[in-house]
């Protein structure tokens, strides 16, 4: 794997939730990475280590503040990171980009929204939630709230929405013995997500509290997931089993879900800088 990156190439390394991400300021500094180069920098023993590359780019559009693009592991670019998205808004606003607190970004899923909470956690404004099977994608003949998937010879009853990226969410009895790792990337890459699918594996504790396994396209098990909390929450929403705010637990710690069931989805949890650094060639 090659490392032809742009020379001095600078970064910062963020997490939320043990979700770690290298951000790459592209207002600074030229960027234009190949998938190998993602690839490269989102290694663990060859390159940065990341579960997901963030690039903040200048908006050219009234009313937007910054453009904001998201690369998997495996160099795909994708719609939606929640997780990111507030690290993406600590990292502005360290970094003198922005004063105020509430942010307006541009992502590939569509508009979202920061606001940067005094106590130091971002509310991140998601979106609306997105069950035509059309916008997911998925293959359906019709719009339903469960579908049965066969992975691996199992029948698999799962709903399937989008939070600006796609998501499978299933309710197991435990989290922890659930068949995260083995099913996980067949349902990735089940033949009726034509871009791929996040599956998320949920155990409901109460009305308000549930926890949650995430394996995420292009990246495997990560120890959270932003979109994949809204997911599950909504999911839990729809099928009567979850009240409107919810704590979700999640191997790398706990984010707050709040969703009416209409409007958008909101989620809030907190973001960390790590470490700055500079690559030279």
């Amino acid at each position: 794997m090659t490392r032809a990156l742009p020379p001095k190439l600078v970064f910062t390394k963020m997490q939320g939730l043990g979700n770690d991400f290298v951000v790459l300021n592209g207002i600074s500094q030229v960027l234009d990475l190949t998938p190998e180069q993602v690839r490269w920098i989102a290694d663990r023993r060859f390159g940065i280590g990341c579960d997901q590359v963030l690039i903040v780019e200048a908006s050219t559009e009234h009313g937007v503040d910054f453009r904001y693009r998201i690369y998997n592991a495996d160099g795909a670019e994708v719609q939606q990171c929640g997780n990111g998205a507030r690290c993406f808004a600590r990292y502005v606003r360290d970094e003198g980009l922005v004063s105020k607190d509430v942010i307006t970004v541009r992502t590939q899923g569509g508009l979202i929204t920061l606001r940067v909470l005094e106590n130091g956690d971002v509310l991140v404004n998601m979106g609306i939630v997105r069950l035509n099977p059309s916008d997911v994608p998925f293959i359906a003949t019709e719009q339903a709230l469960v579908y049965s998937l066969d992975v691996g010879g199992r029948s698999v009853d799962v709903t399937v929405l989008s939070v600006g990226n796609p998501h499978a969410v299933q309710v197991v009895e435990d989290v922890e013995s659930a068949l995260v790792l083995a099913e996980g990337p067949l349902i990735e890459r089940h033949e009726r997500f034509p871009e791929g699918v996040n599956a998320g594996f949920m155990q409901i504790v109460d009305r308000r509290t549930i926890r949650l396994r995430v394996y995420e396209r292009g990246a495997g098990e990560t120890l959270a997931c932003g979109t994949g909390a809204c997911a599950a929450v909504a999911a839990g929403r729809l099928r009567g089993l979850l009240d409107d705010t919810v704590e979700v637990h999640l191997r790398g710690g706990c984010l707050t879900v709040s969703w009416e069931g209409r409007g958008p989805i909101w989620m809030q949890g907190p973001a960390a800088r790590v470490y700055d650094g500079r690559l030279s060639q």
